[in-house]
């Protein structure tokens, strides 16, 4: 039986106030969640950040305007606005190797194979701006199962913020975009789920609070969200 909270949690696709009060509660109804990889299931920051530092010193780039736009984003769309003179296609291939086959600088973040334990097996997918080769390496990594929809960045023609991922992924569940909450930790990701027609929750791992202020609710950590599936619901408490 639903909590007392959830009697009016259903949201609109979009709040017309977006939280920027990390302590402000607020509940949302959906059919699937829809989590974006890395900073919100696995904690690679430190993997992603070491091999643009080392990236960008060999192009002569400054590495922190290098990282600044390549969070949340596709590595080829990084290379190519960073770097437009460059052979992108080239320049992925060299990237992603160094990160497909490492576990250095990458974590299981808190609470992450609980929640995912909790939600049945088709309600839930993951839109990541990697490729699937090291998606699977990381999930596998921290313990977090393969779900059986998952949209790498190898797979679509656009990259966040596009909304290609997520309506792809919404589709392979067979679910409505408006019946689908996001969870993420970036601009461009907010920026996707909400050009999607889908709420989105972000967590503050990647940037802070004030630069996610776009998103329907904005939790400092996974583990301030309480989930619960009931039926063909799930109910989620910022």
């Amino acid at each position: 039986m639903a909590s007392d909270w959830l009697s009016s949690a259903i949201l609109p696709c979009r709040d017309a106030h977006p939280a920027t009060d990390v302590s402000s509660a607020k509940g949302f109804v959906c059919k699937a969640i829809l989590f974006d990889l890395d900073g919100v299931l696995v904690n690679s920051a430190e993997c992603v950040e070491r091999t643009w530092r080392e990236w960008s010193a060999r192009h002569q780039l400054d590495a922190d305007e290098v990282i600044g736009v390549a969070h949340g984003r596709r590595t080829v769309e990084t290379v190519r606005a960073v770097a437009p003179h460059l052979d992108a296609l080239a320049e992925v291939e060299e990237l992603e190797a160094k990160e497909a086959l490492t576990t250095e600088g990458v974590y299981e973040i808190e609470g992450a194979r609980e929640l995912i334990a909790s939600l049945p097996r088709d309600t839930w997918a993951i839109v990541t701006s990697g490729t699937r080769v090291i998606a699977e390496f990381r999930l596998k990594y921290v313990g977090i199962p393969i779900p059986r929809v998952m949209v790498c960045a190898d797979e679509i023609s656009n990259g966040k913020p596009h909304p290609e991922g997520y309506l792809t992924a919404a589709a392979r569940l067979a679910v409505q975009s408006a019946d689908c909450v996001v969870i993420e930790d970036t601009p461009p990701g907010i920026a996707a789920a909400h050009n999607a027609q889908m709420r989105a929750i972000a967590v503050s791992t990647t940037y802070p609070p004030e630069h996610l202020a776009d998103a329907d609710a904005v939790v400092r950590r996974l583990t301030d969200l309480q989930v619960a599936a009931s039926g063909d619901a799930i109910r989620i408490k910022t």
